[in-house]
């Protein structure tokens, strides 16, 4: 099959001429260029789309494994402290001084 030359365009035209007449024509002839157009565009876009990705992933696959960087160590929000020694004003709490300072209570 070859392409389509002059006398078939002619008789396509003449048989568009008869089914949707004068009138409709040429609306018909904008509509179907404009839709060729978005199709062309669009094309277009899924072409360039995909080479773009195609290079991504061949730089990808052609730039050297560098390990990621490390992290450094996580610092306390908090700073530990020691806890305040406990004094005793009186007779009856010095008593009782070792065992609270042990079990972490204050005798007062």
């Amino acid at each position: 099959m070859g392409s389509i030359g002059f006398p078939e365009l002619l008789i396509i035209f003449v048989i568009a001429l008869i089914v949707f007449g004068p009138r409709k024509l040429p609306e018909l002839g904008r509509s179907l260029g404009k839709g060729i157009a978005e199709f062309k565009r669009a094309s277009n876009d899924l072409r360039s789309t995909l080479e773009e990705e195609i290079n991504l992933e061949e730089r990808r696959a052609t730039a050297p494994a560098t390990p990621a960087p490390a992290l450094p160590a996580p610092t306390p929000a908090v700073a530990p402290t020691a806890p305040a020694p406990v004094v005793a004003s009186d007779a009856a709490s010095s008593a009782a001084a070792p065992e609270t300072i042990a079990r972490g209570e204050h005798g007062s």
